[in-house]
């Protein structure tokens, strides 16, 4: 049995500090009374009432949100339809590149993303704004959902299905009442990743948006440029605490209803 010695002890600290040092000194900030984000003022909630008052925030929060619903909702549909064909889908014709084009997203560059995107919009004359983040989200978020739907399947055990097909329930119905529920967890868990990661986008967003959809982490970004403010801090303090939440949850989903391990 392998020991866990001081050296394991002193990386594990060096690395998690590396991680989060710079996070927990924003979220410590955020409290800050003072207007200057370096000096310590006491503590403070002032920046986060204020914050409420702040309209332009407001309605880049109010955009991003209903982005990142709606994106994640579609993308965990289509994400979940490509898990099935690749797992239940058999060696059809043309599997392998299907299946590379699925995954592309996972380990394309941002930027290339948000450039071909922003391309094929003005090539098609689409004018840019919400539907057009929606769908760049959309795009680069349903790879993700159906990595995660995609290994339920692959440990699942289908003789539940085939018992069900024996005792005369149709396909469909097998699906709805046997497959469906036994995949929920790691489709929620899809549905959370595909939600934080579109509330952190600002790579794709800022190539794809238009006029009146400006995002959270695009407002953020133009406002860090002349300066951080303790708003800043407030508002970068709500979407680690969301983003931490959802990826929380995200895990707890997908571990849920895991098969036992053989003794």
């Amino acid at each position: 049995m392998r020991r866990f010695t001081s050296f394991n002890l002193v990386a594990l600290v060096f690395g998690l500090a590396f991680l989060y040092l710079p996070i927990l000194i924003l979220i410590i900030y955020s409290f800050n009374a003072s207007r200057i984000v370096t000096v310590w003022g006491g503590f403070s909630t002032r920046w986060y009432v204020e914050l409420m008052h702040n309209q332009s925030i407001l309605d880049a929060a109010w955009v991003t949100l209903r982005v990142g619903l709606l994106s994640a909702t579609l993308a965990t549909f289509l994400g979940t339809l490509a898990g099935l064909a690749l797992v239940r889908g058999g060696r059809f014709w043309g599997r392998t590149l299907f299946s590379g084009m699925v995954f592309a997203p996972l380990v394309m560059p941002e930027v290339i993303t948000g450039l071909s995107l922003l391309l094929l919009f003005v090539a098609v004359n689409f004018d840019r704004g919400f539907w057009t983040v929606t769908i760049a989200h959309i795009t680069f978020s349903m790879c993700f959902v159906a990595v995660v739907v995609q290994s339920r399947l692959l440990s699942f055990d289908r003789s539940l299905e085939e018992a069900a097909l024996d005792l005369g329930a149709t396909p469909v119905k097998t699906f709805f009442a046997v497959t469906l529920p036994l995949i929920a967890p790691a489709v929620v868990a899809g549905w959370m990743l595909a939600f934080s990661l579109s509330l952190d986008d600002l790579v794709i967003a800022s190539f794809t948006t238009g006029p009146g959809a400006t995002t959270l982490p695009m407002k953020i970004y133009s406002q860090v440029r002349r300066g951080v403010t303790p708003e800043i801090n407030a508002v970068c303090t709500i979407l680690v605490a969301l983003v931490t939440l959802g990826v929380l949850t995200a895990s707890i989903l997908g571990k849920a209803r895991a098969p036992a391990r053989a003794p």
